[in-house]
């Protein structure tokens, strides 16, 4: 069986998690404790030496520890439902969208929260190294998100699912990103209603819970 070395209260691994659950796939899960520190610990470095979860440890023991790795790789062995296109147009526009959704979406969050959280103090890059925080990326990265939830609600005007017609990994970072929001207090704007819909719809999706 696969294990995955998650932290229940982070957005990273929560993607990985809702991957794995629409798949079908099990796996034993062992719990990190960012709040302690247990990343940057001798035991978790010898598992993911960047110190960040997720991280999943295969059935032959091989270490991938980046969601887009996480998921191509099971995506690969657990092919149905397809989470990443069935095409290779799909397959292109499922990577674009969920780049954006990562760099423009979870990004900028990130950019506020470890920028302004006093508990992020000396960390405010994931990571092994220690980086001190910089305050005015807070303010940029909260402008940065609201043009994310912009462009996220014209795409979503026109599209059933953020890569196209379907559910992908796409929408499971953007989904991620959106509730990890709150935390900043800087959830979407009701006024962006396709935004709204979308969200509504795929966290209802029993996989969302994960």
């Amino acid at each position: 069986m696969i294990t995955l070395y998650d932290c229940a209260t982070a957005p990273s691994p929560r993607r990985a998690r809702i991957f794995l659950a629409e798949k079908g796939v099990k796996y034993d899960c062992k719990q990190v404790d960012l709040r302690t520190g247990e990343q940057l610990g001798p035991e978790f470095r010898a598992i993911n030496p960047r110190c960040a979860v997720p991280a999943l440890v295969t059935e032959s023991g091989d270490v991938i520890c980046e969601n887009v790795a996480i998921a191509s790789y099971i995506e690969e062995i657990h092919p149905e439902p397809p989470l990443m296109g069935s095409t290779a147009i799909e397959r292109a526009q499922v990577l674009e969208w969920n780049w954006r959704c990562e760099f423009e979406g979870l990004s900028a969050i990130a950019e506020i929260l470890r920028n302004t959280s006093p508990h992020m103090k000396g960390r405010a890059m994931t990571g092994a190294r220690n980086v001190e925080q910089v305050p005015e990326f807070g303010a940029r990265g909260k402008e940065r998100l609201g043009y994310f939830y912009e462009d996220l609600n014209e795409r979503l005007e026109k599209s059933a699912f953020i890569a196209g017609d379907f559910y992908s990994l796409a929408d499971i970072t953007a989904l991620v990103a959106v509730d990890f929001s709150a935390w900043v207090k800087s959830s979407p704007d009701a006024c962006l209603k396709a935004l709204a819909k979308w969200h509504k719809e795929v966290s209802a999706r029993p996989s969302s819970k994960s």
